[in-house]
């Protein structure tokens, strides 16, 4: 698609900071070099970037935003100090980003608007992790998000509510089914220095809480 074309579509034009990297642009270790960049319009399917190095039409992008998390894409067209990203994303994706979208377009509307949870969640850069059930056995999951308190995660399993079990390190419990997953409530609140150190978990990283190890962990908390 042509940026021209997507400035007659539904978009919201929000600044959000974050970075990229070009695959063809390296550092002096060999590896991809990370730029600064900001969006300028965003749909659930695509953005308009605005970068230092504009890089080519069917370019593959990464990029990092603290309000999106971790994106990928294919520039599709470009502009002076700009590329139109088409957004790599599954269905339930598009949908979260799109009730982000709605309420970053609310906030610019009414300044005074603040996010009524009581935790500011966090899009992890890698959403992989590991669940730990009660009984040892294990599942790969993705991290939605995550606050202090809690995670939202999407997995091939569906526990039923009250469910113990750990995302990462953290253990908690179900308390809530969601479309295409389920929130976490942990046991015990994560300090946001450390937490998604101790939720983002890959499987090698895991092997922690056996069955014992995760009821006494859970006990020992509950009492406390």
């Amino acid at each position: 698609m042509s940026v021209e074309k997507f400035l007659r579509q539904r978009a919201v034009n929000v600044v959000v900071g974050g970075q990229y990297t070009l695959s063809n642009w390296l550092d002096p270790e060999g590896k991809p070099r990370s730029f600064a960049c900001r969006t300028s319009r965003v749909s659930p399917f695509r953005m308009i970037v605005d970068v230092p190095v504009v890089g080519r039409v069917g370019d593959r992008i990464a990029t990092y935003f603290g309000d999106f998390g971790k994106l990928e894409g294919e520039i599709s067209d470009t502009v002076s100090g700009s590329f139109l990203l088409e957004l790599m994303l599954t269905r339930p994706m598009r949908q979260k980003m799109s009730d982000q979208l709605t309420w970053l377009e609310k906030k610019q509307k009414d300044p005074t608007l603040k996010d009524g949870r009581r935790q500011a969640r966090i899009v992890p850069a890698n959403p992989h992790s590991m669940l730990t059930f009660a009984d040892g056995s294990m599942k790969s999951c993705f991290v939605i998000d995550m606050s202090s308190s809690g995670a939202a995660v999407s997995s091939d399993v569906q526990p039923e509510i009250g469910t113990p079990l750990a995302v990462g390190a953290c253990v908690g419990r179900v308390v809530r089914h969601l479309d295409g997953g389920f929130a976490i409530k942990f046991i015990e609140e994560q300090g946001r220095d450390v937490l998604e150190r101790r939720v983002i978990r890959p499987m090698q990283a895991s092997r922690v809480p056996r069955k014992v190890t995760l009821d006494q962990r859970m006990d020992r908390m509950e009492d406390a």
